[in-house]
């Protein structure tokens, strides 16, 4: 059975332009996928759980949704493996004044349970069946292929963002931001965890001003690729969200965005990459027609790079940006090091 979340778009939903943030859309799908995996995996007779946002693949902004309409998220299972739920969810709006519907988003989610008892144990999720056996196969086979893309992304990690003294307009560096947040109980699930979407909205607020800081324009969310999960931040954790240009076609803009976690305030641990992720915006005039995008400049790789560099561990003042980051849409490492 699908589950659905339905309300209507008010003036704080919305963007500096007026539309619906792309943010508020990404938690309410990430909401309504919490409540059916959840759901599911406490169908059968076990150890209570909740499910815990472990990924997102790529999630298209079809159309954008206005403040007065009315969204439906609906969400269905559509495959279980033994310690995973995928759920694909679908975006309508509606001007009820009008009674015109449009589809404006879709996406698919991964879930794990996680037992109330012990958070660091992932339960078995009970199987659900399956109206044909190509069914089954084919989420099977993206089971298979997000499992490998997360571990590929993993080991990816490491990079850091540091400050750029003068930045020339349209480099890395001049568009880079971040955003420092202490994490409430508001934000977390019963667990004590970061809820997905309230860390997805604060990603989707980075990467819009790192695209706006680029083009200098109004700019909307067009897609996001996968966003993996790679560890759970806990209530009292202080979280950067750290976004940077990768990536500029004449039409678009490629951003990452990844959060680091500090949680100093109940346990000594060091700093860790929890989640990353990489946005497409583009860049829209006044009356919403797409608008060129500022080629990003790269900038050439030193010949030797300062020890800083070599790990993520904080760079001393003045030591300038980490050199060297991947582009999901480029068959090569861009470089960039701060212009001499």
């Amino acid at each position: 059975m699908a589950q659905q979340i339905i309300r209507i778009m008010r003036p704080d939903d919305a963007n500096v332009v007026g539309n619906v943030h792309g943010g508020t859309i990404l938690k309410m799908i990430e909401e309504a996928g919490a409540i059916i995996s959840t759901r599911h995996c406490n169908s059968q007779a076990g150890e209570p759980c909740v499910a815990a946002l472990a990924r997102v693949e790529r999630t298209d902004f079809l159309s954008p949704v206005c403040i007065g309409e009315v969204a439906n998220v609906s969400a269905e299972i559509t495959y279980t493996s033994r310690h995973s739920v995928e759920v694909q969810v679908n975006v309508m709006s509606e001007n009820i004044l009008t009674g015109a519907k449009k589809v404006t988003n879709k996406a698919t989610l991964w879930y794990v349970p996680l037992s109330l008892k012990n958070v660091n144990k992932v339960l078995e999720v009970p199987p659900i069946q399956y109206a044909r056996k190509e069914q089954e196969d084919e989420g099977k086979k993206r089971y298979e292929e997000q499992k490998l893309d997360r571990l590929e992304t993993k080991q990816r990690n490491g990079d850091m963002i540091f400050p750029v003294i003068n930045p020339e307009p349209h480099t890395v560096g001049y568009s880079q931001s971040s955003l420092i947040h202490l994490v409430g109980p508001s934000d977390c699930t019963l667990l004590g965890f970061v809820h997905g979407g309230v860390t997805m909205k604060l990603m989707d607020e980075v990467a819009g001003i790192v695209a706006a800081r680029h083009c200098k324009t109004n700019i909307v969310t067009a897609s996001v690729d996968a966003i993996n999960f790679h560890e759970k931040i806990k209530k009292g954790s202080v979280i950067t969200i750290s976004g940077r240009m990768t990536f500029t076609s004449n039409k678009s803009m490629e951003i990452e965005v990844f959060v680091d976690a500090d949680p100093f305030v109940d346990e000594p641990r060091e700093r860790y990459r929890a989640v990353s992720a990489f946005f497409t915006y583009v860049s829209l005039s006044k009356e919403g027609k797409p608008l060129p995008v500022p080629q990003l400049l790269v900038r050439a790789l030193p010949t030797r790079l300062p020890a800083c560099w070599a790990s993520p561990t904080p760079a001393p003042p003045g030591a300038g940006p980490r050199p060297a980051f991947l582009s999901r849409k480029s068959s090569s490492l861009e470089l960039f090091s701060r212009k001499k």
